[in-house]
């Protein structure tokens, strides 16, 4: 019988083809390998979990057995997946929307629980990771900063400029002409930590 487990800090594609690798050197046959969870044919033995949980730690990963610390992940997930996939262009958009429909629990809940884990409110977090994305974006010259301000859902360039600023001290053309604009983006999973 397919069983699931949830893994922290999975959060981007490289971490699903690195965890999906691990699962498969071990022979634990995995279904479907997506960001924050692995789907296994059968239910692993305890060695076989033991040796995974061994083979994840070293990694950088970690299996979450905690049910709280699992919707943090799922919330994670959607955030990252909405963030990239370039889904906020509506201006009818929320996150809170989404959130609560996605997880099933009152947004309130899930907001309460995020900070209360992770140090930062899920608006921050929200925020981070879009930031992140512009950072990209404008590093490989993708989009123009008014498209990437209607790409991520701000109201305008000048909205995602001082939010910008605010996270990184930089404005979004210092970022372009820095010649050490690299060493400025974050990885996905340290996001959150750059606030504590």
């Amino acid at each position: 019988m397919p069983t699931t487990l949830y893994v922290k800090n999975m959060v981007c594609q490289r971490c699903v083809m690195v965890v999906r690798a691990e699962a498969e050197k071990l022979g634990l046959a995995p279904l479907q390998v997506t960001l924050g969870e692995i789907t296994l044919k059968d239910e692993p033995s305890a060695d076989k979990l033991k040796q995974f949980d061994h083979h994840l730690e070293a990694l950088g990963f970690e299996r979450i057995d905690d049910r709280r610390a699992r919707l943090i992940e799922q919330i994670k997930k959607v955030i990252i997946e909405t963030v990239r996939g370039g889904n906020l262009k509506d201006r009818k958009f929320n996150f809170s929307s989404l959130l609560a429909d996605a997880m099933h629990y009152d947004y309130n809940y899930l907001s309460n629980l995020f900070s209360s884990v992770e140090g930062i409110t899920l608006e921050q977090f929200i925020i981070r990771q879009k930031i992140e994305r512009t950072k990209e974006l404008l590093i490989y010259d993708e989009l123009n900063l008014s498209q990437i301000a209607m790409e991520l859902g701000y109201s305008s360039v000048a909205h995602l400029s001082a939010q910008f600023k605010k996270v990184t001290g930089f404005t979004p053309s210092e970022l372009k002409k820095s010649h050490d604009r690299n060493q400025l983006r974050k990885p996905l999973d340290n996001i959150q930590d750059a606030a504590r």
